[in-house]
C-alpha cells in the first residue's frame, strides 16, 4: 500500500476542478512524474476504494503531473472530495 502513496502526491484545488467535481464526477490530483496511467488508476481505486473509468494526464507548466480521474457513476467525486477535506 505504500507505493500508492508515493504515486498520489496531493489533490488539486482551484475552481476548474470544484466543476469538474460537481459537473463530470472527475477529481484532479498532482502525482509522480514517472507514474503511468494504470499505476494512477490502481492507486486511486486502493486508496479511496472506487472504480475509475478514465485518467488523463498533463504536465503543467510548473513541471508538475496532473491527472484528471472519470469515477464510475457508481461512485461520487463530491464524496471523495469530502473525504479529503476540500469540499
Amino acid at each position: 500500500m505504500e507505493s500508492f502513496y508515493k504515486i498520489i502526491k496531493r489533490p488539486l484545488i482551484t475552481e476548474k476542478t470544484f466543476d469538474l467535481i460537481e459537473r463530470e464526477n472527475k477529481l484532479v490530483f498532482i502525482v509522480n512524474k514517472s507514474a503511468n496511467k494504470n499505476q494512477i488508476k490502481r492507486a486511486i481505486e486502493n486508496i479511496h476504494n472506487v472504480k475509475v473509468i478514465g485518467v488523463n494526464t498533463l504536465i503543467t507548466s510548473k513541471g508538475e503531473k496532473k491527472a484528471f480521474i472519470k469515477l464510475h457513476p457508481d461512485y461520487s467525486a463530491q464524496d471523495i472530495a469530502i473525504e479529503l477535506g476540500i469540499f
